[in-house]
Parts: C-alpha cells; sequence; structure tokens
C-alpha cells in the first residue's frame, strides 16, 4: 500500500463513462484504490463492476470506506451522498475530479475526513488545480477541528461550529495550551488570529490585545462548558497520561476500566489524554488489562521488579513489596510509562477501587509526560527536488512534501518549494552548514510519530541528505521498519545541467565533489586523476566556494595533463532557475569563467563536441571524426 495514500484507506474510486474511467485509472493505480463502474462498463480493463443503481450500490460501500473519489459531476455527487451524511467527524472524504482533469474538487469532510489533503495530493498527480472552499485555507491556517491530528490528540466537547466560524471572520482567539506540542505556535502565517497564554480564571491581561471571541482549551483536563454562554470554546486533549495499573490476578476488564474512569472523574481528567497503561511485567498477560488495551488501543508498558524499585513514589508498600518484590507497582510504572528521560511528574497518587459484586481490586495512578503520545509510527521521507522549479519535482515528491506532518531542508530548498506546502505543517529550515543537525531532528521527530520530509536539491541519494540520515539510523541500531523509510528520487544536478546544453553524458561519466569538507583532499585528487586517465566525462560538483577557491584550479591542471585543451567544458549555473547561467568553454579556459558553489561543471571525454552551441557526446566511442565536426 502507497505509504502517501495510508491515511486514506481503504479508498474507493467511481466512474460512469469511458471518458471518468480514463480519467480516474491512474489515480488507482498510485492510490492502491478499486474503481467502480456500471455494468455497461465491464469491458473495460482493471475495474469492478456493480449492478443496478449506484445510490444502492454507494450504500453499501459507505461505511466500509475511508474515502471516496468520483468521476461524475458534482451535482450528481452531491445527490448520491446527501441521504448518507451523518456528520463531519464520522463521514468519510468525498473528492470530485471533472473528466477534463483540469480541477480536484474537496466536497465532504475537507477536515476531519482528510478530503483537503487528498484532494492537494490527487491535484499534484494528475496536474489539476485543487479546489478548497474552507475559510481557513483561505487564511492559510490549519483548520482547528484538525489542528491536534498530527500530534495524536484527542478532540473534545465543545462549540467547535462557533469557534471555526469565529477563526473564518478572523476574530481574536484566546488559546489556552496547558500541555502538548506547541510547535504548531511558531509555525503559523502572519498575521493569524491567535493570542497565547491568558487563561480566564487568572487577571492577566494584555491591554494591547482585543477581547477574544473564541476560546481554545489544549489540556488534559476535562472541561464543562456552560450552553449559556456567548463565547464558544473548544477543547484538545494531548495524550499525556500515562496510567499505572495494579490488580490481582483475574480482576474483569469491566472493574479496570470502571476503576481508571472513576480516577479520572474524581480528578477532572480526560478520558482523551490517556496516552497508555503501565504495571509490572508479571501482569502483561492479565487477561482483563490485555483486552482493555487492545480493544481502546492503549500501549501496554510492563516494567521489572528492578526497574519500578529505582522509582521514589509518595505512598510505597510494605505488603506489596513482599508480594511483587517493589514497593510500588501503579505509581512507580506510571512515572516509568511517561518516560523519565521527559522528566513526568505523578498528577494522581494511587487510588484503590473495589466494586460490589465483583471480585478483586484495582490501584490507579496517574502520571503525566511532556510529551505527548501520538499513537503513529512514524516516517521519513527522503525527498529529491531536483534543480528547484516545481515542474522538475516528481509529481510522487511533490505528493510526499504536501503531505508530511514536518518538511526539513536547507533554507533555500525550502523556499523553492513553498509552494507545495500546506496550512498547518510545521517547517524547519536550517543553514547549510548544519546537515547532520538537520537528519537528527528528522528522525527525532519520526521516532515521536510524526511524518517527516527532509528535502534536498537534486536527488536526496546523490550529495543529498538520504545518505546522512540512513548513517544516523545506522548509529542509532535502527530495525530498518521504525520509523518506516522511502526514498523519493529527484532530477540530478548533473542530469539537469546536461540537459541544458544538450548530450554531454551520452557515453560512461562519473561525478567527483570537490569539497574536502567530509572526503580528505588526497582522495578527492586521486578519483580526479583515475577520472581524467580513464576519459570519463566528468561532472564536478561544489567547485568553488568563498574560502575554497584552489581545488577547482588543481582540477583543471590534473585533467589538461590526459585531455586536449580544446576539450569542450560546460559551465552550468543554477540550472531551471531563474538566475540561470550557461557557458561553453574549454579545458584550458573554463577557470576564465565566474565558478562558484551553484555551478555544475561538465569536462567532456576525447569524443566530446560543440556543435551549434550543443555539447554532444556520441554513443559510440570516438564516434565523431573530425572531417564530422
Amino acid at each position: 500500500m502507497p505509504l502517501l495514500f495510508q491515511d486514506f484507506q481503504p479508498l474507493v474510486a467511481i466512474a460512469t463513462t469511458p471518458a471518468s474511467v480514463k480519467r480516474l485509472r491512474p489515480i488507482c493505480q498510485v492510490t492502491n484504490a478499486v474503481l467502480w463502474v456500471p455494468d455497461s462498463l465491464q469491458h473495460l480493463e482493471a475495474v469492478q463492476v456493480y449492478s443496478g443503481s449506484l445510490s444502492a450500490h454507494l450504500e453499501t460501500l459507505w461505511s466500509e470506506h475511508r474515502s471516496f473519489v468520483f468521476g461524475l459531476a458534482t451535482g450528481a455527487v452531491v445527490r448520491l451522498i446527501a441521504p448518507l451524511l451523518q456528520h463531519k467527524s464520522t463521514d468519510p472524504a468525498v473528492v470530485v475530479v471533472d473528466e477534463t482533469g483540469k480541477f480536484v474538487i474537496s466536497l465532504c469532510s475537507g477536515h476531519q475526513g482528510g478530503a483537503d489533503r487528498l484532494t492537494q495530493l490527487i491535484a499534484l498527480q494528475i496536474g489539476a488545480t485543487p479546489v478548497l472552499t474552507g475559510a481557513a485555507n483561505g487564511a492559510g491556517l490549519p483548520g482547528i477541528d484538525v489542528l491536534g491530528i498530527p500530534w495524536g490528540w484527542h478532540r473534545g466537547e465543545g462549540d467547535w461550529t462557533g469557534v471555526s466560524a469565529a477563526i473564518a471572520r478572523q476574530e481574536p482567539i484566546q488559546v489556552i495550551q496547558e500541555a502538548g506540542s506547541t510547535l504548531w505556535q511558531s509555525h503559523l502565517p502572519e498575521p493569524h488570529p491567535f493570542q497565547f497564554g491568558f487563561p480566564e480564571h487568572t487577571a492577566e491581561v494584555k491591554e494591547d490585545l482585543p477581547a477574544a471571541k473564541a476560546r481554545v482549551w489544549i489540556s488534559p483536563i476535562q472541561r464543562k462548558f456552560s450552553s449559556e454562554s456567548d463565547l464558544p470554546k473548544v477543547q484538545w486533549h494531548p495524550r499525556v497520561l500515562w496510567v499505572g495499573i495494579g490488580c490481582e490476578r483475574g480482576t474483569s476488564r469491566q472493574l479496570i476500566e470502571t476503576a481508571i474512569q472513576q480516577v479520572l472523574q474524581a480528578n477532572h481528567l480526560a478520558e482523551g489524554a490517556i496516552a497508555g497503561i503501565a504495571t509490572i511485567d508479571l501482569k502483561a498477560d492479565e487477561v482483563g488489562l490485555v483486552e482493555l488495551c487492545r480493544d481502546r488501543h492503549f500501549p501496554l508498558r510492563c516494567f521489572t521488579a528492578e526497574q519500578l524499585r529505582t522509582v521514589q513514589v509518595p505512598t510505597p508498600s510494605a505488603v506489596v513489596e513482599a508480594e511483587v518484590g517493589t514497593p510500588s507497582v501503579a505509581e512507580a510504572a506510571a512515572v516509568l510509562g511517561a518516560s523519565p528521560s521527559l522528566s513526568p511528574s505523578l498528577r494522581v497518587s494511587k487510588q484503590i477501587v473495589r466494586a460490589e459484586n465483583q471480585p478483586g481490586a484495582v490501584t490507579v495512578a496517574i502520571a503525566q509526560s511532556e510529551q505527548e503520545y501520538i499513537g503513529r509510527t512514524g516516517k521519513l521521507w527522503l525527498v529529491g527536488t531536483g534543480p528547484g522549479q516545481l515542474d522538475q519535482i516528481t509529481p510522487a515528491a511533490q505528493m510526499a512534501i504536501a503531505q508530511a506532518d514536518v518538511v526539513i531542508g536547507y533554507t533555500l530548498y525550502v523556499e523553492l518549494v513553498s509552494s507545495l506546502l500546506r496550512p498547518g505543517q510545521i517547517i524547519e529550515a536550517l543553514p547549510i552548514t548544519q546537515e547532520r543537525q538537520r537528519a537528527k531532528r528528522a528522525i527525532a521527530l519520526a521516532d515521536w510519530g510524526l511524518t517527516v520530509a527532509v528535502i534536498s536539491s537534486g536527488d536526496c541519494g546523490i550529495y543529498g541528505m538520504a545518505g546522512l540520515v540512513l548513517e544516523e539510523l545506522r548509529s542509532l541500531s535502527w530495525d530498518g521498519k521504525t520509523p518506516a523509510v522511502q526514498v523519493f528520487p529527484g532530477i540530478t544536478a548533473l542530469q539537469a545541467a546536461a540537459s541544458r546544453v544538450g548530450a554531454p553524458l551520452m557515453h560512461d561519466f562519473c561525478a567527483i565533489s570537490l569539497s574536502d569538507l567530509l572526503t580528505p583532499w588526497e582522495v578527492i585528487e586521486q578519483r580526479l586523476t583515475a577520472a581524467a586517465q580513464a576519459d570519463f566525462v566528468t561532472a564536478l560538483y561544489n567547485p568553488r566556494s568563498q574560502t575554497r577557491t584552489e581545488q577547482i584550479a588543481i582540477a583543471q591542471q590534473i585533467f589538461l595533463k590526459h585531455r586536449d585543451p580544446d576539450t569542450p567544458v560546460a559551465l552550468i549555473r543554477s540550472a531551471y532557475r531563474q538566475d540561470e547561467h550557461i557557458t561553453l568553454t574549454t579545458l584550458a579556459h573554463f577557470l576564465e569563467a565566474s565558478i562558484d558553489m551553484l555551478t555544475t561543471v561538465l569536462i567532456g571525454n576525447q569524443s566530446s563536441r560543440v556543435y551549434a552551441d550543443w555539447m554532444i557526446t556520441p554513443r559510440g566511442y570516438l564516434g565523431f571524426s573530425q572531417t564530422e565536426i
């Protein structure tokens, strides 16, 4: 299943004419969608056929699929899905592709169902215009009802429509965040309507800020909002609470669940804020506990008595220590579950819960972690962006950039793909010398559970970030699976440069970087000599920087020992960008031209020639005779 469309599965496409089948078939191939057609089109290949009315067939598909792509008129789709719609929090994403393939329309469940993102991805794939009508998109803001999805937050109670309407009107929105990542706050467009950090129960007010027209709480606390309030409010619950459990053998799932609910309610904490369950390893096979975690999709973290004994707790028990070898199970497990490296705090000391007519007892304690549990397997997408213009980036690479939760890259490369970025993404642009820092940051975010696109110009696997990221993963004893890694190739600098001057790479060629930051200069000289002696067409990367000026001259001297001074040389700076500059010269004279880090130098072999301002290397060795040029 393609990783790019994993969040939209299962996905189904529906077409009713040969033209719409032709339009949707490439989309289905990329997305792994099933393409349904009426029996009148059963002669077509790679389709599933339905009989009877489309409305009846759609009813059978509706609840079993997460996303729908229609190749019908928008009005017809509206009439088809209208009887099936229930609520935006549960309805599937519905996208319409017009028969000409010029427009992709996000019709239903744009935010919570993901139709807006699916629309953008399909539009990038087929070269169409995405049509997004939500007000948040126009303002460049993430929808408030999807704000916490990348972080695994649970959407709590509140007037979501009222707050969304206030944001659409660009009215001041008060945000009170007591837990969870604040990365999203620093990646909002300016200006934005959000005011941060002024709780309603304090007297602290910023005099220069207008009165808030709506409020957003981001907290593990479960708040009850008055329906009579004129101020619409909503609440997100980051999953920061780790519930430590101790229980007698054979305790029922019902009692464990009841105990957790009672302790949460007594302390005004939200069930949606639960990150997971923690206990002693002796309880790893406790049936009630295992069933609860399985059905609620809670991770179950188990620790040995030795590990639990290392945690200082407020209410140790000699009885428990005599029983299982540690003075604390619930409290110590909650703290360890919340990860001591991130300074967890014990929010609720142990509470013992029993129930009438039910055997057993449950001990519950709750710790709060500084970092939320996202609950997803992180992904690392290593993306090559080619020479820089959007039409030189593969559709798959464009979709990866648009889909990622986080985009990391050198500042210039991030700017070049800015039109692919979407509201709500975390964009981290770092200086050109911080490649290893970028790799480590990307891995850390992916380990957390985010989808991270690391971009490189050209091909990410050729003098790009792919090698650094994989090296760093290896040093961390990566298992090859988590985080999941996918490489999206791009047009390399030497390919882009060659295409601007003709066909210089038609015979054997090689690429050598003159940067000695990571490779000893002695090794580079050996490679230059070998390439010159072997008569490879040679592309020189990183030929000259402000502080490194002699290496290109040494390279010229090496090649002049083995090649004719009139050997063609092409200098291509910033291929396919607005400031592109091309010079065709010779091996003897190419240093007379301007050369910098954005220049790719192409040195021909003994068969290369310049003809009508095009550099050509024949496919057959020594293919040109002197009389042909």
